[in-house]
């Protein structure tokens, strides 16, 4: 912008450059145009030299501007003798120590939820405790998401469990395995996204569906009892349970456990201080394991084995039952719900910070990397896991290195104090994952979707209860077609006026018309036709979609018409435009200019100026910077 000047000259350009350019010399605005006619002397303009100095690109007396060198020190990220930029080793070292301190919290919140997931998921607890690390050193490592976690979720612990019981542990090492392959495999052809189409009102009900019986399967181990079964059976058990553990003292101590993990979950990030921050948890495992060691309490602990010797490599048997058509379905569910799990969980972290964003994609085969070698370990499947990611984020952390060295604590803490895990009661991890599924239902979500949309809120309903009552696949595959069939619904949105004029019976169509509204259609048109008049006109040049089926009914009923010798006038979409025909009752009012009077010479000469100059018009900026003393008199500036 500019040559030399003196002054406070503005920069100055000519030719038909849009108004408001800055990078053309242009400004927008004619009666400024019109007043500044000239150019000030004296100093330079932004892009030229001055007396004093220069613009931020220049040179200044005593230093250079934020790319040059300053006194005693650089720019940010340059070195010097003042002190290290924001990017210098000083910002290095300090998210390094911010990221080691995140980890150990993630660790800490981790390892009671690992071992949970394992107990609820009727595995081995070491098994969960590997897939955590995996989720830590394989996952992590990726750069997929920098600040989500991933391990064993309890949002999956109802399907392993289901899985477990009916094809064994043996076989889930292969599922996983290829549950695995398949999310790579989608990463690869770019589906990661994909998985954001779906509904939320789906997804809603999804995780409700999970979480409800989440709940009451794990309200048994949390009273030292084992489940019935399925989910409504173990809605159904509940009376005889509370009946038992009225009547059994040491059950009624491992409840008052569990109860006391679930109140510590809802209100310990309350308490002040730095107790608060520590998480519930391991509070909650803490006081298990003391009250546990008290003479005369005799509650489930943890039965802990060597976490190698717990390593199931699947072998040929099981590679040979891929088969079964049952192991086929397990292989899609897992993958389907797996990699819903985790992006959602993306892009709900991704709204609690504000750094780099998720690539979906590469996540979802960083997902499906940890799941494959899972799988090969016979261990739990892994996706990501909000709990653990909001404690990652809450912990400050800045770069994917906490994430990754969470696994490494769980591999130490497993390896090296395993005996400590034996002193766990039971009924506490079962408490935690009480305290999850009612994470996983959210009830507020409820009454907020019904204020929302009553439509969506059916949707997310109907999920949930699809899924507590026969299996998750089942309800998730159940909630996307009622999500679909809303969808179609409410974009077949076809508004019909009829009416008779004269001796015509007028049938206007617009909107979607798809066979959704077929039944409206075909009323419409008979309507027409018993109202008894020589003449028809259908017009839908209204209508923005005409499916197959409407098209044919819309035809044949014109043709039948016809045959009876009356007079049906069709107007098809598109056709009064291609005909200049006049518009339809439910189009807008026309967009042409309006025809203009004719200005004769001496209403030319008295007329005022256009409020917008001419193509071949000057433009200038004006410069607001203060001006020197000496010409702080000049006429622009009073």
């Amino acid at each position: 912008m500019g040559g030399p000047a003196e002054g406070g000259r503005s920069a100055r350009a000519r030719g038909g450059n849009p108004p408001g350019d800055p990078g053309t010399g242009r400004a927008g605005g004619g009666a400024l145009g019109g007043l500044i006619r000239g150019a000030m002397s004296s100093a330079k303009g932004l892009g030229g030299r001055g007396t004093g100095g220069t613009d931020l690109r220049g040179e200044v007396p005593g230093g250079r501007d934020l790319r040059g060198e300053v006194p005693g020190g650089k720019s940010p990220g340059g070195k010097g003798d003042g002190g290290k930029g924001l990017g210098g080793k000083a910002g290095v070292r300090g998210d390094l120590v911010t990221d080691i301190t995140a980890s150990l919290v993630v660790f800490l919140v981790a390892l009671p939820l690992c071992i949970g997931v394992a107990v609820a998921s009727g595995v081995p607890a070491e098994l969960g405790i590997i897939s955590g690390v995996i989720g830590g050193l394989v996952v992590g490592a990726v750069r997929g998401s920098t600040l989500q976690v991933s391990g064993p979720a309890a949002g999956l612990a109802a399907l392993v469990a289901e899985t477990v019981a009916e094809v064994g542990v043996a076989m889930l090492g292969v599922i996983v395995l290829f549950a695995g392959i398949l999310q790579i495999i989608l990463g690869l052809v770019r589906l990661g996204r994909m998985f954001q189409a779906i509904s939320v009102a789906v997804v809603q009900g999804m995780l409700a569906g999970i979480g409800v019986p989440l709940m009451f399967s794990q309200a048994y181990p949390m009273a030292d009892a084992k489940a019935p079964g399925t989910a409504l059976e173990n809605m159904a058990g509940i009376p005889g349970l509370l009946a038992d553990v009225l009547t059994n003292p040491q059950a009624m101590i491992a409840t008052l456990l569990g109860v006391v993990t679930i109140v510590l979950s809802f209100v310990w990030k309350k308490v002040p201080g730095p107790a608060g921050k520590i998480p519930a948890a391991l509070v909650a495992v803490g006081i298990g394991m003391v009250v546990a060691a008290l003479p005369g309490v005799d509650v489930r602990t943890l039965q802990v084995g060597n976490l190698l010797s717990s390593v199931q490599v699947p072998g040929g048997a099981q590679f040979a039952a891929l088969a079964d058509g049952t192991i086929i379905t397990a292989i899609l569910t897992f993958t389907v719900i797996a990699s819903a799990e985790s992006l959602f969980t993306a892009a709900a972290v991704d709204r609690m910070h504000s750094g780099p964003r998720t690539r979906y994609n590469t996540e979802l085969i960083a997902q499906g990397a940890g799941n494959t070698v899972a799988g090969i370990l016979g261990a739990l499947p892994i996706t990501a896991v909000v709990a653990r990611s909001s404690a990652n984020v809450q912990a400050g952390a800045k770069t994917r290195l906490s994430r990754t060295l969470h696994g490494l604590w769980l591999l130490l803490f497993a390896l090296l104090l395993p005996q400590v895990l034996a002193l766990i009661p039971i009924s506490v991890l079962a408490g935690v994952l009480v305290h999850s599924g009612w994470k996983l239902f959210g009830p507020a979500e409820f009454p907020k979707m019904w204020r929302q949309d009553r439509g969506e809120f059916a949707v997310m309903t109907l999920t949930m209860l699809v899924i507590v009552a026969t299996a998750l696949l089942e309800g998730v595959l159940f909630g996307l077609a009622a999500g679909i069939v809303l969808a179609a619904l409410r974009m077949s949105q076809t508004v019909i006026r009829q009416h008779v004029e004269q001796d015509t019976a007028k049938v206007v169509m617009a909107g979607n018309a798809t066979f959704l509204r077929l039944p409206k259609v075909i009323d419409a048109l008979e309507a027409a036709a018993a109202s008894g008049k020589p003449r028809i006109r259908l017009d839908l040049t209204g209508v923005t979609h005409l499916d197959h089926a409407c098209r044919q009914q819309v035809e044949e009923f014109t043709a039948q018409q016809r045959g009876l010798g009356l007079r049906v006038e069709l107007l098809m979409p598109g056709e009064a435009k291609q005909a200049g025909a006049a518009p339809s009752a439910f189009e807008g009012p026309a967009t042409a200019p309006l025809p203009r009077r004719p200005v004769t010479g001496a209403e030319a000469a008295t007329a005022e100026p256009p409020p917008w100059p001419p193509a071949d018009a000057e433009w200038f900026y004006l410069d607001t910077r203060p001006l020197p003393e000496e010409h702080a008199r000049s006429p622009l500036v009073g």
